[in-house]
């Protein structure tokens, strides 16, 4: 199974009253620092704080009612982890979750605070996604990964469809990407999109930002490259950039 337009639209479909529609906030400051109009979508307002909750809540809406009594195991840093423990709760399923041993502390708290077993394996996402993998062959719970799978990426898809939907005009869309399961789903929406699709004049760019070392880890961990590797251009931040981004922002946005 491939992510698709119509799998989307289906994660659309299934959001209920928990997954929300984010608002699409005009900037001031960015609009003149870059001579253009800039939103900014605000996904923090979503339960748990980031669109992670998306991909997390349609995949286990979607698992069949066998696989939902053998629970869920994923392993994560924080986003997917609370997101996993949230959308767990609500279908009233065990969930396991493995993080590393130096994750925050607050974001281990979190994931623990909405109900998840929470297990610290090793330094790194490989160490502790190869325990995950370990707990699901012993338990038959079901691996969910964060980025690698078609549901995930379709739920985080609506993102795109939730952006034409408020700004049909829109020009550009500059996305992050740690695994690309955000920016390989908003493509699909945007660019697959019928009255988008249909048009010949469509000149939607979409943009990557992210560490270099980010970009191969994707290379080497997801089947759905390809579909990050269709974004217009990549655009490498390093760490000092990032953080000087996000204090500028506290500061005034």
């Amino acid at each position: 199974m491939n992510p698709s337009y119509d799998e989307i639209v289906k994660a659309n479909s299934m959001r209920g009253n928990e997954i929300k529609k984010t608002p699409l906030i005009y900037s001031p400051t960015f609009s003149e620092l870059t001579g253009s109009e800039i939103f900014l979508k605000a996904e923090f307002r979503q339960r748990t704080g980031s669109f992670k909750i998306r991909g997390a809540y349609f995949k286990i809406k979607s698992l069949s009612d066998e696989e939902k009594k053998h629970g869920v195991v994923a392993a994560s840093a924080g986003n997917h982890a609370q997101g996993m423990a949230f959308a767990s709760s609500l279908e009233k399923i065990s969930c396991t979750i493995v993080m590393p041993k130096n994750a925050s502390p607050a974001k281990v708290a979190a994931t623990r605070g909405y109900g998840a077993n929470v297990i610290l394996e090793g330094t790194n996402y490989d160490e502790s996604s190869a325990k995950a993998k370990e707990i699901a062959k012993e338990t038959g719970a079901t691996m969910i990964h964060a980025f690698d799978d078609p549901q995930i990426i379709a739920a985080h898809g609506v993102i795109g469809l939730e952006i034409l939907d408020d700004l049909p005009d829109v020009d550009e869309i500059y996305l992050p990407i740690g695994g690309g399961g955000l920016a390989a789903g908003t493509l699909i929406a945007i660019k697959e999109e019928p009255h988008i699709a249909d048009n010949s004049n469509n000149n939607i760019k979409l943009f990557k930002a992210n560490f270099f070392d980010r970009v191969l880890n994707f290379i080497f961990w997801s089947r759905y490259f390809y579909l990050v590797n269709r974004l217009h251009k990549l655009i490498s931040l390093t760490i000092p950039q990032i953080i000087s981004i996000i204090k500028f922002c506290y500061q005034s946005i």
